[in-house]
Parts: C-alpha cells; sequence; structure tokens
C-alpha cells in the first residue's frame, strides 16, 4: 500500500470525523463538553469505550505477547471482567449519588481540598503518560510507513496528529467523542475480523488441523499455576486485572466521565457490564491473531522480530498483501483515534474543574478557560510523545503502560479505598506526603526483590503501592474525626 493512499485513507477518514464534530458540537456548552448533558444512550457509549479501552496499544501489543507469554494474558482479562463489575456495583452507584462532573471531587468531600487536588494531580500525571504511550504506537507506524518516505520528521507528524484530534474535540468535547468513538470502535472490529480471516486464508490450513498445531506449539497456554516467581502467575495476573480495571476505568476520569454522561445510574450500569462482558472474546481474537502469526513465520521460515509489538506490523505490511495492510491501517488509527480523543477530553475536564475550578466562573469565563486548557494539553501530549520517541524503548508499550499504572495509580486505589471502606478522617494536610511516599516505597521494594531475590514484579506492584497509601493515611488518622455522611463511604 503506497504512502499516498495510507494518507489518502487518514484525510477521509478525519473528514468523516470532522463532519460528527460539527453536528454534535452545535450550541455545546461546558456542560455538553464534560458529561454531554447526560443524554447520551448506553449503548452507544458502552460500543464506543470498547475502541477507547483496546486503542492502538493493545492492537499492536496483545498479538506479540504470544510470542513470550502464550495466551496467559486472558487470565488478567478475566480479572478485568470481575472489576468491571465492581465498578458498576460500588463506584458507579456513589458517582451517581453525588451527581459528580469530576470524580475526584468525591475525595473533597470525604478528605478535603489536599486529598480532591492530590487526586487529581495523580490522574493528570498517570492519564497524561499513559495516553501518550498509546498514541506513540500509531504515530511510530505512521512515521515508518508514511512520513519517513517523504522526509517529515517525527515531531512534525506527530504535531499534525494531535491537532487532527483537538480539530474535532475542542468544541463538543465528550459530546462529540461519544459518537466518533463509536464510529471507531466499527472500524477497528471491523478491520479485526478481516485480518482474523486473511490469516487464516493465508495458512492454508482447515480450522480443526490449524488449532491442533497451535496446542502443540503450547502457543494457546491460557493457565499458569505452578512458577510463583513468573510473572504470569495465575493470581497475580488474575488480581492485577482486578486491580487495573478498578484504577483505569473506575478511578480514570476518562472512562467514567463516559459512564456519567448516560441518563441515568440504571443505564450506566447496563454499559459497564456489555462493554466488560464484550472485553474477553475481542481480547481472545487478538491473541489468535498473535498465534497464527506465529505458525505462519515458521510455515515460510520468517525470522521474528525482536521487539514483540513488531509482530503485527511485519506481518501486515509485507507478507499478507495489500489486503492486510488497509485493514490493519483502518483499525490501527481507528484505536488511536479512539482513545486519544477522550484522553484529551478528560485531561481538559479534570484541569478545569478539580485545579482551576471552572464551575465557580461565569458561563463566558469557563469556556474561555476550558478551551485554553484543551489548547495546552494538546501541546503537552504532543511533547510528551516526542519525548517517548527521544527516550526509545524494546518492551512491549503495553506492559510498560501497566508498570507506570502501578505506580501512578497505586495512590488513588489507596484513597479511594480508605473513604469507601473506612469512617476516618486522616489529616488532609499530610495527604499529599502519603500519596507520594507510597510510590517512592514501591520503587525501592521492586529494586530489592530483583537485585536480592530474582523476583519479577508486575502488575501487582498497583496492590501492594495501593495497600501502602491505605496503611499510611489510617497511621495519620484521627479516631475521633470520623465522617457520618453515609454518602461519601460504604460502612454505615
Amino acid at each position: 500500500m503506497s504512502e499516498l493512499n495510507i494518507l489518502l485513507f487518514i484525510l477521509a477518514y478525519f473528514s468523516l470525523l470532522l463532519l460528527i464534530s460539527y453536528f454534535t458540537g452545535k450550541k455545546s456548552n461546558n456542560e455538553a463538553f464534560f458529561l454531554g448533558n447526560r443524554k447520551s444512550p448506553w449503548y452507544i457509549v458502552a460500543f464506543g469505550m470498547i475502541g477507547t479501552s483496546i486503542s492502538g496499544v493493545t492492537f499492536i501489543s496483545v498479538p506479540g505477547m504470544v510470542q513470550h507469554s502464550q495466551f496467559g494474558y486472558m487470565q488478567m482479562v478475566l480479572g478485568f471482567f470481575v472489576g468491571y463489575l465492581l465498578i458498576a456495583g460500588v463506584l458507579l452507584p456513589l458517582y451517581y449519588r453525588l451527581n459528580l462532573t469530576s470524580i475526584y471531587t468525591y475525595l473533597q468531600k470525604r478528605f478535603g481540598n489536599k486529598a480532591y487536588k492530590t487526586g487529581a494531580s495523580f490522574f493528570l500525571l498517570s492519564k497524561l503518560i499513559g495516553a501518550a504511550a498509546r498514541l506513540y504506537v500509531v504515530a511510530i507506524l505512521l512515521q515508518t510507513f508514511v512520513f519517513k518516505a517523504w522526509g517529515i520528521p517525527f515531531e512534525l507528524g506527530v504535531s499534525v496528529l494531535i491537532f487532527f484530534i483537538w480539530l474535532y474535540t475542542h468544541r463538543g468535547g465528550i459530546k462529540t467523542i461519544i459518537w466518533t468513538d463509536a464510529l471507531q470502535t466499527l472500524f477497528l472490529l471491523t478491520a479485526l475480523v478481516l485480518i482474523v480471516f486473511a490469516v487464516y486464508r493465508n495458512l492454508a490450513l482447515p480450522l480443526d488441523s490449524l488449532l491442533v498445531q497451535l496446542q502443540e506449539q503450547t502457543w494457546t497456554k491460557v493457565f499458569e499455576f505452578d512458577d510463583w516467581i513468573s510473572d504470569q502467575h495465575f493470581f497475580k495476573q488474575f488480581f492485577s486485572g482486578v486491580f487495573i480495571t478498578i484504577v483505569m476505568t473506575g478511578l480514570d476520569q476518562d472512562m467514567m466521565q463516559k459512564n456519567l454522561s448516560c441518563k441515568n445510574i440504571h443505564e450506566a450500569k447496563k454499559n459497564m457490564y456489555s462493554y466488560g462482558f464484550m472485553f474477553i472474546p475481542i481480547n481472545l481474537l487478538f491473541l489468535f491473531i498473535g498465534a497464527m502469526l506465529l505458525l505462519l513465520a515458521k510455515q515460510k521460515g520468517i525470522d521474528l522480530p525482536q521487539n514483540p509489538d513488531a509482530l503485527l506490523p511485519l506481518f501486515a505490511n509485507g507478507y499478507l498483501g495489500q489486503a492486510v495492510t488497509v485493514f490493519f491501517f483502518i483499525g490501527i488509527i481507528a484505536a488511536a483515534f479512539s482513545s486519544a480523543d477522550s484522553a484529551l477530553a478528560s485531561l481538559t475536564t479534570s484541569f478545569s474543574v478539580d485545579i482551576l475550578g471552572v464551575k465557580k466562573e461565569n458561563t463566558a469565563a469557563a469556556k474561555k478557560h476550558r478551551m485554553l486548557v484543551h489548547i495546552v494539553f494538546s501541546a503537552v501530549f504532543a511533547c510528551v510523545i516526542i519525548l517517548i520517541y527521544a527516550l526509545g524503548n524494546t518492551e512491549s508499550i503495553i506492559t510498560i503502560i501497566y508498570k507506570i499504572a502501578s505506580y501512578t495509580y497505586g495512590p488513588l486505589l489507596g484513597l479511594f479505598a480508605f473513604g469507601l471502606f473506612t469512617s476516618f478522617k486522616p489529616v488532609d494536610t499530610y495527604i499529599p506526603v502519603i500519596a507520594i511516599a507510597a510510590p517512592l516505597l514501591i520503587g525501592l521494594l521492586e529494586y530489592v526483590l530483583s537485585y536480592y531475590y530474582n523476583y519479577h514484579s508486575g502488575a501487582e506492584l498497583l496492590i501492594i503501592n495501593g495497600g501502602v497509601c491505605f496503611i499510611g493515611l489510617w497511621f495519620i488518622s484521627s479516631k475521633k474525626r470520623f465522617v457520618t455522611n453515609s454518602k461519601l463511604h460504604i460502612t454505615k
């Protein structure tokens, strides 16, 4: 597929998004930007959230994971589903009961202003790094297959991508993103299914023979119960999946902002249940693509790339024909835009509401400040991606994202858990100290375990991080200063 054809597709796709933005962004205000006026149909939200969660990282990284960890990722995916059930049963009712725009307002109501600013700041850091890493995957592919041939530097290519995303989100925000994400998910899933059939056709094997060969190579192995040291052990993967979902969805303004745009709590729960369930077969399809590609490489004597993230791009652009190349770029661009646009909107919302307090301003001033924040975060977003490119990496991006989440989302897990499951009130002034100290201690613990005991830590660091923060909050609490408002915690 020529560079010009890829570029023409991107422009046509962007034009379609811009058209949706035009209609959904009419008469838009801050309430529409932040929460879509709470009129979003739950089934559209659920369908669109599939694309947001999958992102370009899943499209690239999950097939490549089969090379080193077989289907072990499904252990974490099963944990994801349990996490979605807990979010629907515990967190969504809380957010709707308090009628929140930013979910971190809960921390202000429960603990105080310092806790509120701390929680919002950790989200801003987490989302900015995580979303930039996701979009980096797509930016590097476009640089390799399109921009490089025309002599366009990586920095300029990234800036153009971010400008596209800003252009169709700056007016309507969540009101626009709900519909553009649904369209992008449709493109993504269509591309995924077509790639599966294309790879299967190239293998030229009956389905039963294909399944037998995949089992013989042990690539379809899911569960690991024997090796406790391995980061692929079932309990590490499963419970990590549960808590990763809780923090990266339930405690994440990006994902919750869409849920809060539903008409009521009942529709928000239906959205969460259906979206959480669909995540299982979709990830299974990605893993099957990876296994089939490994088998195809063995059949044709193709050398596998050192970086597992390069597995699908290698075949999509060189061995499976032009049709697969088209499907691949359709899927990857749809996934990237779906993830990045909602991240940019949520960063704008959190900073505007939590840090600047625009809800206290008059309508004109609030809109002006929100639009300025949107521009600034777009620029910062581009700078972080360029920094990731400058640093370089040889690891799977999805592994890096989960590792970052273990550190940055841990304090949020500890803060919300302490607020929900205890009635103690920590001294608000000391909460930022505890939130910063917890990940620093976890970093030291990870180093000691690796250096002295050869223990390879995984996403379970998130659970430990949250636990350390929880204990720290308990130490700075006074039993005499308890919360009596049952709306703010579960215990009564």
